[in-house]
């Protein structure tokens, strides 16, 4: 499984930047996670949009969902040009029915609803969800290759021990750090450097990736926040880097 960062900021996009979303690609199948400001032009950076086989959402707010719009012309437009000859899967919750109806897109994109009750085979993988802790209705995702390897997206959250047993297993955790641990009471919703660390250790993955970061401070005192209490390789999701789980 080669993961592969397109943005990593919380809220809104710095300039050139994008909101936190990832490429996922694994035996020639190409999945991204969320779609917010900025994410379709990084997208196409890495693969033309015609290669693009699936969407998966973890909830409504814009910056995990502003660039679907432009998604579905482009999706579009690439099939009337025949670049594309086949639907684009999307997979998000339906418990707000009126955006979960608005991702299905005529003939050119099909919306598959996904709920922590079930597993979903996406590609070839296993995904499996967590409510997390957020304002809004918002999943976790644990994707899972053939061979049990695993990657935990925590989207976002608040503390919540919730996903323990969800993340525990996993190789590779990639959490929300949308802020510093002196200021995480004034941030609802969201979860401190220290506290994505405390996560990673309290569930023994082997590494541990922060995105959804703060335009304000310095982000790398996320990174010595989550040391103190996780003593695994803590790294900022960086997008000029690829993270490889297992053996894809």
């Amino acid at each position: 499984m080669k993961i592969t960062p397109l943005g990593i900021w919380g809220a809104y996009p710095p300039a050139n930047g994008a909101t936190s979303a990832f490429l996922i690609e694994e035996e020639g199948f190409r999945c991204l996670v969320d779609c917010g400001s900025g994410v379709l032009s990084a997208l196409q950076t890495h693969i033309p949009l015609h290669e693009l086989d699936a969407l998966v959402i973890t909830h409504y707010h814009p910056d995990h969902i502003a660039d679907v719009g432009v998604l579905q012309h482009g999706v579009m437009i690439e099939t009337m040009l025949d670049k594309r000859d086949r639907q684009l899967h999307v997979y998000a919750h339906a418990n707000d029915e009126d955006q979960f109806s608005n991702l299905q897109y005529g003939k050119y994109m099909r919306a598959t609803a996904i709920s922590p009750q079930q597993t979903e085979t996406i590609g070839p993988w296993h995904v499996d969800f967590c409510e997390t802790d957020h304002p809004v209705y918002c999943l976790a995702l644990k994707f899972t290759d053939q061979h049990g390897v695993s990657a935990v997206f925590t989207s976002d959250t608040a503390w919540t021990p919730n996903l323990l047993p969800f993340i525990k297993g996993s190789e590779l955790l990639i959490s929300e750090a949308s802020t510093y641990h002196h200021m995480i009471d004034q941030i609802p919703g969201h979860l401190s450097g220290r506290q994505a660390g405390q996560l990673a250790h309290e569930t023994g993955v082997e590494r541990l990736v922060l995105t959804h970061l703060p335009q304000y401070g310095n982000i790398n005192d996320l990174v010595a926040e989550a040391k103190d209490v996780f003593f695994g390789e803590v790294t900022l999701a960086d997008p000029a880097k690829t993270y490889r789980v297992g053996k894809g």
